[in-house]
């Protein structure tokens, strides 16, 4: 399968931020990215795959609106010891799919965070809750009790609006999402970026917030490597230090989005040959 692919990682707003400042850092230069003939979303990277991929705003219109202050909208606390609790489950489990059965039961018996839910906060961030047309978008999730992960697109019966909530679904922060007889939780649990799914592309670039992995989790560096072993050109670009100084200690704070943004547009300069060789045909 020639073509290129878009991957889109999750890393909670800071993440969407980061993602979006990245695009049209390259977008600015003449890397359309957004323009892949397949883009793969996970978590925050749901959020972004479906806001390029429906054609509503333009690089640069989504990168001046995450500069927007954040007007009532309120930070939902995922610290360090979240991400403590997450790596201790991660290393305690066999493989992916066993890491997600268990954050299933996490995520279905957790006091989650108070308000409507993922489905809502999705809904007020997508301008367009229609799959796109012409091209092939894939929005990861896992079931809740198989720890199953799928990749939901246009041919899965399921409404945009329902796969890129229940791909934002982190276990313990906001409820399972219930999609038919199912309960789904964020795509990340099986893998940041989930940039396996890209296999039988032969020019993928992957943007991953959350470089690291754990226990039986692939980090995206690793499933680029192997992308690249089969004969793709591949780039994984993760956040800089200056980036990651820009998240903060809460990815989830919607107060370091536009920090978050900026610094990933800066970042974009600094990869702008590495983008170009990976996605010149």
């Amino acid at each position: 399968m020639a073509g290129t692919a878009l991957v889109l990682g999750g890393g909670g707003v800071t993440g969407i931020g980061w993602e979006i400042g990245m695009l049209a850092g390259f977008a600015a230069a003449g890397i359309g990215l957004g323009g892949a003939d397949a883009v793969i979303g996970t978590s925050a990277g749901s959020v972004v795959g479906a806001q390029i991929t429906t054609g509503q705003f333009t690089p640069e219109e989504l990168y001046e609106r995450q500069l927007v202050p954040p007007a009532g909208e309120s930070a939902v606390r995922m610290g360090p010891t979240a991400m403590a609790r997450f790596a201790v489950i991660a290393l305690r489990s066999r493989d992916a799919v066993d890491f997600g059965a268990r954050m299933g039961r996490l995520a279905r018996s957790a006091r989650t965070a108070p308000g409507p839910g993922p489905r809502v906060a999705v809904a007020e961030r997508l301008a367009s809750h229609d799959w796109p047309t012409g091209r092939r978008l894939m929005i990861t999730a896992v079931d809740a009790e198989t720890g199953e992960r799928t990749a939901f697109d246009d041919s899965s019966g399921v409404e945009l609006l329902d796969a890129v909530a229940a791909s934002c679904a982190v276990p313990g922060i906001w409820p399972p999402v219930r999609i038919g007889d199912r309960w789904w939780i964020d795509g990340g649990v099986h893998s940041s970026s989930n940039a396996d799914l890209a296999a039988g592309y032969d020019r993928v670039v992957v943007l991953a917030p959350m470089a690291a992995g754990g226990g039986p989790l692939a980090t995206p560096r690793s499933q680029g490597a192997r992308l690249a072993r089969s004969g793709a050109r591949v780039c994984v670009f993760t956040p800089d230090r200056a980036a990651r100084a820009a998240f903060g200690r809460n990815v989830l704070d919607p107060a370091k989005r536009a920090d978050a943004a900026r610094a990933g547009r800066r970042q974009a300069v600094a990869h702008l040959v590495e983008a170009a060789r990976a996605w010149s045909q």
